[in-house]
Parts: C-alpha cells; sequence; structure tokens
C-alpha cells in the first residue's frame, strides 16, 4: 500500500496545469493574419528556423524553410482569383509552458469553395508569446 501511495503521489505531482487562453489567442491570430493577407503579421508567428511540411493526398511530403513557406504563401494570395480566408473549426492542445503541440482543424473559404485540412503545431515559447517551430498541414 505504501508503494501505491507513493506512486500516486509522485504522479499527481508531474501533472502540469496550464490556462490554453493564450495559445488560442495565439492561433486564433495565426489565422486571421493569414486571412487578412497580413504576410508580415503572419510571418512573425513562425520561429525563424521553422520548418514546414505539407503533405498532399498522395506522394511524397514537401518541407519548407519559413522564406520559402512565406513567399508560396503570398504568391497564393496574390494568384488567387477570389480572396481566401481560412478559419479554426476545432483545436487540441497539449503540452507545458515551455513547448505547445496544437492540432487545428480549419476551413479554407475561396468563393463559392470551401475546402477542410488540419494543422499539426509545434510551439515554443519565446518571453510571453508562442512561436511556431514546426508546421505539418494536410487538406482533407
Amino acid at each position: 500500500m505504501w508503494c501505491f501511495l507513493l506512486f500516486v503521489s509522485s504522479c499527481s505531482q508531474s501533472v502540469v496545469t496550464r490556462d490554453d487562453t493564450g495559445t488560442r489567442a495565439f492561433l486564433e491570430h495565426y489565422f486571421s493574419t493569414w486571412s487578412a493577407q497580413d504576410m508580415d503579421g503572419y510571418g512573425a508567428c513562425f520561429h525563424p528556423q521553422a520548418r514546414i511540411v505539407y503533405q498532399p493526398a498522395q506522394g511524397d511530403s514537401i518541407s519548407q524553410g519559413l522564406t520559402d513557406f512565406l513567399h508560396s504563401q503570398k504568391m497564393a494570395h496574390q494568384q488567387a482569383t477570389t480572396p481566401m480566408k481560412e478559419r479554426p473549426l476545432e483545436m487540441k492542445i497539449q503540452g507545458d509552458n515551455k513547448v505547445v503541440q496544437a492540432v487545428v482543424t480549419w476551413e479554407l473559404t475561396k468563393g463559392p469553395i470551401q475546402e477542410r485540412g488540419t494543422d499539426f503545431f509545434t510551439l515554443k515559447r519565446e518571453g510571453t508569446t508562442w512561436k511556431i517551430i514546426s508546421l505539418v498541414f494536410y487538406g482533407d
């Protein structure tokens, strides 16, 4: 019995309780800057050494550094025939006060067309905010 109580006691001490409000606000800001075509604000969401990976439905993953990724996003907006808006539908967040992983299901609207997909983020605490150090995403 003593070993069991010691085990339970040590387990409860390792649980980190965190308020996800700041993380959710950061992710909302990420989506709103992209939708507003604010590429400076959007780019500021990322750590300078971030990696971004797109996973197509079939074929190999496409991995990019931040500069190439931001350029591709800017070009996508410029070449779109109608404004594109992306909004988060569901967020699942886990982690601690240093590193967080978030899974966000989103909806992309391009005129009358709506698509869904999922982003897998790894976020790193930088001062009072978060920075994206890894993003893996795909469309459904």
